[in-house]
């Protein structure tokens, strides 16, 4: 008989978390998000304060449409766009966060960037006008 493991980084719970498959934070305790959202900038400060903006963020499950992962001396830099629906209306979202890794492998810090969240209706306008993909 033969065992399989597998070995998940905290980006790979991050990423899931994304998806709305909320479980083991990958998270360090001391951990900073800056978050650069649409009209707005703001830190959250600690794992449990990062984990419930998460939560509220990407309540709904999703689907990662787009994906690019690429690794920094201090961590990754994880370029997403991520697919939902929502009171029964599609959305989308795209977001870029530069996560710096402490000694442990958990996420100490999160620079992240938020193009905003798009209902179906100006997915659609976006796609007419040339601009999406």
């Amino acid at each position: 008989m033969s065992e399989t493991t597998t070995t998940s980084t905290s980006i790979d719970h991050f990423l899931a978390s994304i998806c709305g498959r909320h479980g083991t934070s990958g998270w360090a305790p001391g951990a900073v998000l800056d978050a650069v959202v649409p009209g707005w900038r703001f830190s959250a400060n600690g794992a449990d304060a990062i984990e419930a903006q998460f939560r509220s963020w990407f309540r709904d499950p999703g689907s990662l449409e787009e994906l690019r992962r690429q690794p920094t001396t201090t961590g990754e830099v994880v370029e997403f766009t991520v697919t939902w629906v929502e009171n029964g209306v599609p959305h989308a979202t795209r977001q870029v966060h530069v996560l710096d890794l402490d000694a442990e492998g958990r996420i100490a810090h999160d620079h992240m960037w938020c193009g905003g969240r798009w209902p179906a209706t100006l997915l659609a306008q976006m796609e007419a006008a040339g601009n999406a993909g």
